[in-house]
């Protein structure tokens, strides 16, 4: 374990420069002192690690020293060949270039490690999209991608949700999430989240732009992510569902709200188990649309205002289904089933 250790310690300060002892300790699941009798260690090995003292401070290489770790563990191969996720890597233009790394790779790993990569490559299979969806391939990924690389300018004219915008942004980085593929690009000194799919027309500049040292796609991506997540669901509701009501529920929601949902059980007058359900939820008219798809299995609670407007569009929709298609009264309607309801208000006169 100590030697794995040390060759992660050498690898890390290789890889980041300068590195904090807390750092490494982290990374390493190890306690300081440790790091500290390793790094003693690394240097009685004839390895030349020096510490930069002060607040800043922590462990470099010197400068120039470079290390060649070609070995690797059967597990670290495994890995290797279950990283990359090929329709993606493809959608970016770099598929050849990922069969070919993958192939040089296979050639120089020892008979068994070629074995074991394989099997992890016939037992194991990434796919980026949802259930029922197909992995969006924008027209301007790649040019977003090579942008991205080259720190270049962009100008696109992009579609949201309320009109059409024209936009000139950096580009920082793309994210592919359920299928769909994102930009995190600076606007006006913000980063912001553009969907790929909705860049209408895009010119790639010759203009550069300095990318900022402190930017980290995962960390925004995350940070963005719970953000959205809690303004789409700036409410709260409570249900009462079936067995198979909660399924569904645990089901149809997002992880942000399966993570927040709290459920107590209770009986019905026919000794059946139900749930009192509460969790986030978005403004009324989502909420309903949500909620809805739970059927005959769910009954809003609370708060009343959405219980009302849940009665509202439920009446709305069975006044719709006591109608012919097309509007019409189906056959055998009485005088009062034929009876228009009023506009707006969903109920019969």
């Amino acid at each position: 374990m100590r030697a794995v250790r040390l060759i992660n310690i050498l690898t890390t300060l290789q890889a980041k420069g300068l590195v904090t002892a807390e750092t490494l300790a982290a990374e390493n699941g190890v306690s300081v002192r440790t790091i500290y009798r390793d790094i003693d260690a690394l240097s009685l090995s004839g390895v030349p690690v020096y510490s930069e003292r002060g607040s800043e401070g922590g462990y470099r290489l010197l400068d120039g020293y470079r290390v060649r770790l070609n070995g690797l563990s059967p597990g670290e191969a495994e890995a290797m060949f279950l990283s990359g996720v090929p329709g993606a890597a493809a959608d970016l233009g770099l598929g050849s270039l990922m069969a070919g790394a993958q192939k040089k790779l296979t050639a120089a790993l020892p008979e068994d490690l070629r074995q074991s990569a394989a099997r992890m490559q016939g037992r194991f299979h990434l796919d980026a999209p949802t259930w029922f969806g197909e992995s969006e391939r924008p027209e301007h990924l790649q040019a977003i991608a090579d942008a991205v690389w080259n720190c270049k300018l962009v100008r696109m004219r992009y579609r949201s949700w309320k009109a059409e915008k024209n936009r000139e942004a950096a580009p920082l980085g793309v994210v592919l999430k359920g299928g769909a593929w994102y930009m995190a690009a600076r606007v006006d000194g913000d980063v912001r989240t553009y969907r790929i799919a909705r860049i209408l027309d895009l010119v790639v500049t010759e203009e550069r732009f300095e990318r900022p040292e402190d930017f980290d796609l995962a960390g925004y991506w995350t940070e963005n992510t719970l953000r959205l997540e809690a303004e789409l669901h700036p409410n709260a509701a409570t249900l009462r569902v079936s067995k198979w009501g909660l399924r569904l529920l645990e089901h149809i929601s997002p992880s942000y709200v399966r993570a927040r949902m709290e459920t107590e059980i209770e009986k019905d007058e026919q000794g059946e188990d139900r749930w009192i359900v509460t969790l986030p939820c978005g403004q009324a008219q989502h909420a309903i649309s949500e909620f809805l798809r739970l059927g005959t299995e769910a009954e809003v609670l609370a708060p009343d205002t959405l219980r009302e407007a849940t009665r509202e569009a439920l009446e709305r929709l069975a006044e719709r289904y006591r109608q012919g298609a097309g509007g019409a009264p189906p056959p055998g309607a009485t005088i009062r089933d034929r009876a228009a309801p009023v506009r707006g208000s969903g109920r019969r006169p």
